[in-house]
Formats: C-alpha cells, sequence, structure tokens
C-alpha cells in the first residue's frame, strides 16, 4: 500500500520492532513529541531520500538516526543506499549501540551518534551526510565560522571543523567531543558533515543550510570581496540567537577549532618560508 508518497510492505505498514507492536505506541514527552515509532521510520526514509536526492549522499554514504525514548534510538542501517531505504530496513539500538530490533547491521558511524545523544540531552535526531561543497571545506581545512550571512549565524552560530578521526572508530567521537556541546553543525575533516537538533526535520535543515552557506562563502573567495559582519553585529545576532534557539545549547563565547588551528599553522609556515 501507498502512504503520503511511500510504499509499504504489510510488515512495513503494520509492524515494528520484529513484530512487537507494543514497540509502535505513541512516545511521549520530549522523545518526538508524540510521534510513533512508525511515523519516525517514515521520518528517516523521507529525510534519507532527500539527502540522495539533493546529492548530499552518494552510493551507501550518510546515515540518520532518532532518540525513541531514553533507552533506544532508531538508526539507518549499514551498506544500503539511503534513497532507496523501507521503514523495515531500520535498526533499533540501546545507549550502547547493541541491536535489539532489526534484520540489518548497525552503521559503523554509529558511536558518532552515541556521543552527541550522550552530550545533548536535548537532541532527538542526527544527520551525517558528505555534502560536496561543505566537505570541500572540510577536506581544506576550513571552517565555516566567518560570519558572512546574518541568518546562518542565527541558525548555527558557527560551523566549525573537527580535526580528521577515522570513521567506525573511537578517534572520530574523540575529535567531535569538545565541539559537540556547543555546536549544532559540525564539519569534519575529510570526511563530511553532521547535524543534530530537536527533530530529525530540524535536523535536515540545518544540513541543508550548511550546504548552501557553503555555496555562498565559496563564491565570495572566488570573488575576493568576502564582507564579514562586525563585532557589534555579530554580537547583536548572537543575542537573537540565543532568544530565539532556546531548544539548542548554542555556544556563549567561539570556540577554536581544528580550522584555527591548520590557519595558524600555515601561516606559520609561510613566515617561516619567508624569512629564508
Amino acid at each position: 500500500m501507498f502512504q503520503n508518497g511511500i510504499h509499504f510492505t504489510n510488515l512495513d505498514a503494520g509492524l515494528c520492532c520484529n513484530g512487537h507492536k507494543t514497540c509502535c505506541t505513541m512516545t511521549p514527552g520530549a522523545w518526538g513529541g508524540m510521534a510513533s515509532e512508525r511515523q519516525h521510520r517514515l521520518a528517516i526514509v523521507e529525510f534519507g531520500r532527500l539527502l540522495h536526492g539533493n546529492g548530499f549522499v552518494a552510493a551507501t554514504d550518510g546515515n540518520l538516526s532518532v532518540r525513541l525514548d531514553p533507552h533506544r534510538l532508531l538508526v539507518t542501517p549499514t551498506y544500503m543506499s539511503k534513497g532507496r531505504m523501507k521503514p523495515s530496513d531500520l535498526v533499533i539500538v540501546d545507549t550502547k549501540g547493541n541491536r535489539l530490533a532489526g534484520k540489518r547491521n548497525v552503521s559503523s558511524e554509529i558511536g558518532m551518534h552515541l556521543l552527541i545523544y550522550r552530550l545533548r540531552p536535548d537532541v532527538q535526531g542526527i544527520v551525517h551526510a558528505h555534502p560536496p561543497t561543505a566537505t570541500g571545506f572540510a577536506a581544506s581545512g576550513l571552517d565555516l565560522n566567518q560570519p558572512l550571512v546574518c541568518e546562518v549565524v542565527v541558525g548555527l552560530g558557527e560551523i566549525p571543523l573537527a580535526r580528521y578521526g577515522t570513521p567506525g572508530t573511537p578517534e572520530l567521537a574523540e575529535a567531535l567531543e569538545p565541539l559537540v556541546p556547543s555546536h549544532d553543525a559540525i564539519l569534519m575533516a575529510n570526511h563530511g558533515v553532521v547535524t543534530y537538533g530537536s527533530t530529525l526535520e530540524n535536523a535536515y535543515m540545518k544540513m541543508e543550510t550548511v550546504e548552501h552557506f557553503a555555496h555562498i562563502a565559496l563564491v565570495t573567495h572566488l570573488l575576493g570581496r568576502a564582507q564579514p559582519l562586525g563585532e557589534k553585529e555579530v554580537e547583536k545576532l548572537w543575542a537573537v540567537r540565543h532568544r530565539y534557539n532556546s531548544g539548542g545549547k548554542c555556544a556563549s563565547t567561539r570556540t577554536p577549532d581544528a580550522g584555527q588551528d591548520l590557519r595558524e599553522e600555515a601561516e606559520r609556515k609561510e613566515i617561516a618560508g619567508s624569512r629564508r
């Protein structure tokens, strides 16, 4: 049958948690605003297709997750195109990443999701992707912290760059850990982008914002005429951000990141070379 433009098998339409219908009851409070597990499955499938359709992922890249309750997460499986998932393909894990339900294997990058949920109780949805322009910045050792667009400052504050960590290993979580508490979007050096928010839709929208802003930043670089907002203007925008984004943990001060370290290192090398 079809619902909301998505095709369901009988399993998809009627069962969750390997057939235990009790898992499909409405989830109260902070965990999805009364959204059911089935609705969360639909949402992950929908936003997975948007990621693939917009070119933010290729092949089997990327992963998405939702916090079902304090003890369970719904996540995308490994080795599967995000544009071809069905609700029944998704996997439920506990807070240590152990599979509780689902036939497929858990994403190898589950550790990144577990870290973010642990450090950010306000987060209910996470999206990881490789949008080309933003990932190009990450692969060049560049953050997206320049205050070029007022809406981005209000919506995301800063978009720092985490140092490189091998995907699927504790290195990646260790690289992200200092930045997660005070940012909602992070570039990962030579890897991609992770965004998170109060809902999966919110996390996905932040991913779109990051890639859109990366396009703008690239154009200003090509034109050679970037005009960042002044300190006073930025302070006003941060005040607006705190006022209208109380649901997230926003940094009150700017946080050092790998991009800054790389720029400083490049400057030191340039100075040293000029002295020879």
